[in-house]
């Protein structure tokens, strides 16, 4: 079922969403301080071509660093890429076939606006990565 529902979306919304988030690393790339923007921008453009069975966690061990990248990002390239999936999850809902891809693309506005810090695990893998226990030796 998931290569079944990330064929239909690499059709409807996954190949052009996809390239905005490549097109805004190649952007982020030309400087060389804003390199690890491009580089996550790249990192979730492949998370937005063949999204199902892999989803986004939060990595533990980002710090402040991550928080004013975040910051920067949002302003910079962010939010032109959040109003992209809410317009898409919104043109993806005018259908009945389209309003599960429409929902699964308005999850991934967060992860548009807010990228460092956050990890791409594949499902099986995301409940052990966020049961963890923390501070235990």
């Amino acid at each position: 079922m998931r290569t079944i529902g990330n064929v239909l979306w690499l059709l409807l919304a996954g190949w052009w969403l996809a390239l905005l988030y490549v097109v805004a690393g190649v952007v982020a790339c030309i400087l060389i301080i804003t390199i690890p923007f491009g580089i996550a921008s790249f990192r979730l453009a492949s998370f937005v071509l063949w999204p199902f069975g892999r989803r986004s966690v939060f990595r533990r061990d980002a710090g402040a660093l991550a928080l004013i990248g975040n910051v920067l990002w949002i302003l910079l390239l962010g939010w032109e890429l959040a109003v992209a999936h809410l317009l898409a999850g919104l043109f993806l809902c005018v259908t009945v076939v389209g309003i599960p891809f429409g929902i699964a693309c308005w999850k991934m506005v967060p992860l548009a606006l807010l990228p460092l810090g956050q990890q791409i695990v594949p499902v099986r893998d995301s409940s052990a990565t966020l049961a963890a226990p923390v501070g235990r030796a």
